[in-house]
């Protein structure tokens, strides 16, 4: 019996069976005119201008396979990806993804990292336009992610002024809580750990608000990547401002809530330098009514850093040479 027979990896399909097998999985939006097949995409800019940006997921660094699963993996490259472009004030519109994996990936574990890109990308109406495919001895993944303003202009990080608003939309300390319960090897038992682990897994950023914090006026704007200390850190440099936090203004979720009890943290040192939940922050003129999508958790201030209210805060958030 040959049991490697029993599980068909990526080295079995060849390069070009490899690509095949991706691009038949794979719809195309509106937005791409020519899709996989030629040596480069073509994808509508109806504004003339294209925001631009890339990432890499590496593995054992950015995600574990015994943690998560292709799917889950998928939609976590592309999720990170789409959500830099939305806090540009811009819609996503496609992404590229280069791809290394080892020759003896189970070919099932890369369908469902293609379906995991092809079904974050549709939560936006994106698609996957094209990329390139090698053989490597882990898994590494490179996105590139577009995006068109609708002749917005781009939100960027230096416009915060002193007097000014400083709001948060989606999650924060979901990522952050699911990473140290699988660390800590916690078995999940529970409704609540179980939706933790799954934020870190799989983050859920609120695209739709880039554009609408775009069009509310958002003086400076961007994805919480690296934890909201230390990317708020980033937009008062920036704009050669202070920012001050207010703890109060940010509800704790119960998952993040029950990891904390389970493990005995403070469940506000995770929303407050917790990375990889995508959030949105941004700076908005003080007498701007905001949706209730935006909480507001702090202002703009005179002088520098980032500041909360009655705090010592010790890791202020992710840094990938450490």
């Amino acid at each position: 019996m040959c049991v490697r027979r029993c599980v068909i990896t990526v080295g079995d399909l060849g390069e070009f069976g490899v690509v095949n097998r991706i691009t038949g999985r794979l719809p195309q939006s509106a937005a791409v005119m020519l899709g996989p097949g030629d040596d480069a995409a073509l994808v509508g800019a109806p504004d003339g201008r294209v925001v631009v940006s890339t990432d890499l997921l590496l593995e054992g660094r950015h995600f574990r396979r015994d943690w998560s699963s292709g799917y889950d993996v998928g939609r976590k490259a592309a999720a990170q990806n789409l959500a830099d472009v939305a806090a540009m004030g811009a819609t996503p519109t496609a992404i590229v993804v280069g791809l290394g994996v080892p020759a003896d990936l189970p070919l099932s574990w890369l369908d469902e990292l293609t379906d995991g890109f092809g079904d974050e990308c549709a939560t936006v109406g994106a698609s996957v336009a094209g990329g390139d495919v090698t053989r490597c001895d882990l898994v590494v993944i490179g996105v590139t992610a577009m995006g068109d303003l609708a002749g917005r202009a781009p939100v960027l990080r230096s416009g915060a002024r002193p007097g000014q608003a400083v709001a948060v939309a989606g999650r924060l300390g979901y990522a952050a809580a699911g990473w140290a319960l699988l660390e800590a090897g916690v078995a999940v038992e529970t409704p609540l750990l179980a939706e933790a682990v799954a934020g870190h897994r799989r983050p859920s950023p609120p695209y739709a608000m880039g554009p609408l914090a775009a069009e509310l006026g958002a003086s400076a704007m961007l994805d919480v990547s690296d934890g909201l200390l230390q990317d708020l850190g980033h937009v008062a440099e920036a704009g050669g401002v202070g920012v001050e936090l207010d703890p109060r203004e940010f509800a704790v979720a119960e998952p993040v809530a029950a990891a904390a009890r389970e493990l005995g943290a403070d469940p506000l040192e995770w929303v407050l330098t917790g990375g990889e939940d995508h959030a949105l922050a941004a700076v908005f003129p003080a007498d701007v009514r905001l949706p209730p999508e935006w909480r507001v958790v702090g202002r703009v201030v005179e002088g520098e850093g980032v500041m909360v209210y009655g705090r010592e805060i010790g890791r202020r958030g992710w840094d990938h040479f450490r």
